[in-house]
């Protein structure tokens, strides 16, 4: 009962060191942890030991392979594969194809130059063509299931499930440009491929679970409106946390699920147990870190909330301006009394020095927080009027206080009591509108639908003189359409949906509001046909 999964650094030196020259399985498992250590440090030594190691991984997969007339054949005649392909060659098939879309993943980290994200783009096409061929090779009547099948179809399921999975997730923008150069894909089909493949018991099995649980956690809630899927997470993770009650990953997760549910004590026990499970891998303590800064944002205890923005800004690398900008944000939501003990104020942290950019690109929520912090720069500073709580929007954090009715009318107190020192200045109405939307989700969540509907609108009214805060005006839309679908009113809300797609761009947070629509118009537009749906094919 108190089993501990052992630690990944761990299991690299068992005796993958040995092995991995020789086996492919080996070979792109040693690689996988790689990749997933340099995708959570950013560490550009991090990221190099990876794509040598995925490299390394897939010339040892094509060595398996029959040659490139036999991947021609299964290609183009996939009916026949049996007579070309050995059972051997079709693992090679997959974990080639494993290979290519994690060394493009480490591609776009790595380099800023275009070329490089050509090459990228070439890799995920490559890969996303081989899991369909595999997919109708696993479909097939010609195909025998092998020794070694389950590992085969887990592969297949994976990396098919995946691609829909995230594909249909895009912008329809995004999406209908993917289509026009051959990828497609589909929720429901995705989900059922991972959820299929999770129950094959290989290790794919697991990876298909961790997807699942970081869909439902997090893809779902963050870049969709809100909900997740706490009841099918908690169904998935359930078995390993009761073999594995001290595995870190698994406490993060169970931690999740917990704040998902505005368990925020719970989750706050569970991040501090997985922050305490292991000391290796220093990442995982920072996604709790993450996650416990929010947790106490939620519950108003900005001091705490402080504490661990402070952490973040020491020890990760993610996004150093985002960290200082949420420490700023804190403070500024403190007594003058309070900052002195900490040494520092909103006005004394510099967050625009501290940009970066990945993959030629610098973080949306890291521009955000510059352009914010930038009137704490001009000859005479405006304040934010509540920082915290509009960052706490862009994580779509009022979905979690909307679950408490204590914690939603303090956020709504703590909203009244900004606008009350909001002083007349040039930049007054972009603060009214941004009050006025935070306050709209407040009222939704009390069940207070028609105040909270004539603060949406508040923001449309004014949308001519909101000088730099144009992101309010779409995302007042969105939450407008979907209070609208809540009340049964679905054309009304796709309506609104539509104009938020269509009518802007350009402003802060873009694609982040552009998954949220997207989410919320197959939500209206699902509802509208009873939900149903027919899976396509991959």
């Amino acid at each position: 009962g108190n089993e501990k999964l052992p630690c990944w650094p761990s299991l690299i030196l068992i005796d993958s060191l040995f092995v991995t020259k020789d086996s492919m399985y080996h070979a792109l498992t040693y690689a996988t942890i790689l990749e997933m250590q340099a995708m959570m440090t950013f560490e550009p030594q991090h990221i190099l030991a990876a794509g040598t190691t995925m490299k390394e991984a897939q010339a040892i997969c094509q060595r398996y392979l029959h040659s490139s007339f036999s991947r021609l054949m299964v290609v183009n005649h996939s009916e026949h594969v049996c007579d070309v392909s050995t059972s051997e060659e079709l693992h090679a098939e997959v974990c080639y194809a494993e290979c290519l879309l994690q060394r493009a993943a480490l591609t776009f980290l790595q380099d800023e130059n275009m070329i490089s994200f050509i090459k990228g783009g070439i890799k995920v096409r490559n890969s996303y063509q081989t899991y369909k061929e595999l997919h109708t090779v696993l479909n097939s009547s010609a195909y025998s299931q092998g020794h070694n099948h389950g590992h085969f179809e887990g592969g297949v399921k994976l990396g098919v499930g995946a691609f829909n999975l995230m594909i249909s997730m895009l912008p329809t923008r995004t999406l209908k440009l993917l289509e026009f150069v051959g990828f497609s894909g589909n929720k429901d089909f995705g989900l059922q491929q991972l959820q299929e493949g999770s129950k094959e018991g290989t290790f794919r099995s697991f990876l298909c679970n961790m997807l699942l649980l970081c869909y439902h956690t997090f893809m779902s809630f963050i870049l969709g409106t809100g909900e997740g899927d706490v009841h099918d997470a908690e169904k998935l993770l359930q078995p390993y946390l009761q073999k594995y009650p001290k595995g870190s990953i698994f406490l993060f997760f169970a931690g999740r699920i917990e704040e998902m549910k505005g368990n925020l004590d719970a989750a706050i026990t569970r991040f501090q147990e997985c922050c305490e499970a292991q000391q290796q891998w220093k990442e995982f303590h920072h996604m709790c870190y993450w996650e416990l800064m929010w947790c106490f944002t939620y519950k108003k205890h900005f001091k705490m909330a402080y504490f661990y923005a402070d952490l973040l800004s020491k020890e990760n690398c993610w996004s150093k301006a985002t960290y200082m900008y949420m420490k700023a944000a804190y403070l500024s939501m403190l007594t003058a009394d309070d900052c002195l003990t900490f040494g520092e104020t909103a006005f004394t942290l510099q967050v625009p020095g501290l940009k970066q950019k990945i993959a030629g690109k610098s973080l949306p929520t890291e521009k955000f927080a510059i352009r914010k912090a930038r009137r704490y720069l001009a000859e005479n500073p405006i304040p934010l009027p509540a920082p915290p709580l509009e960052m706490m929007y862009i994580w779509n954090g009022y979905t979690v206080i909307g679950k408490h009715k204590d914690l939603t009318e303090g956020m709504l107190k703590t909203l009244d009591e900004a606008q009350k020192k909001l002083d007349r200045t040039d930049l007054s109405i972009d603060d009214q509108c941004l009050l006025s939307l935070l306050k709209g989700l407040c009222l939704k969540h009390l069940g207070h639908q028609e105040e909270a509907e004539h603060y949406f609108t508040l923001v449309l009214c004014n949308e001519t003189q909101i000088k730099y805060d144009h992101y309010l005006v779409p995302n007042a839309l969105l939450e407008h359409g979907l209070l609208c679908l809540e009340q049964g009113r679905r054309d009304e809300a796709i309506k609104l949906l539509e104009a938020a797609k269509q009518n802007y761009k350009n402003y802060s947070m873009e694609s982040r509001t552009h998954f949220r629509i997207q989410a919320a118009l197959h939500k209206a537009r699902g509802t509208r046909e009873n939900g149903t749906h027919v899976p396509a094919s991959p």
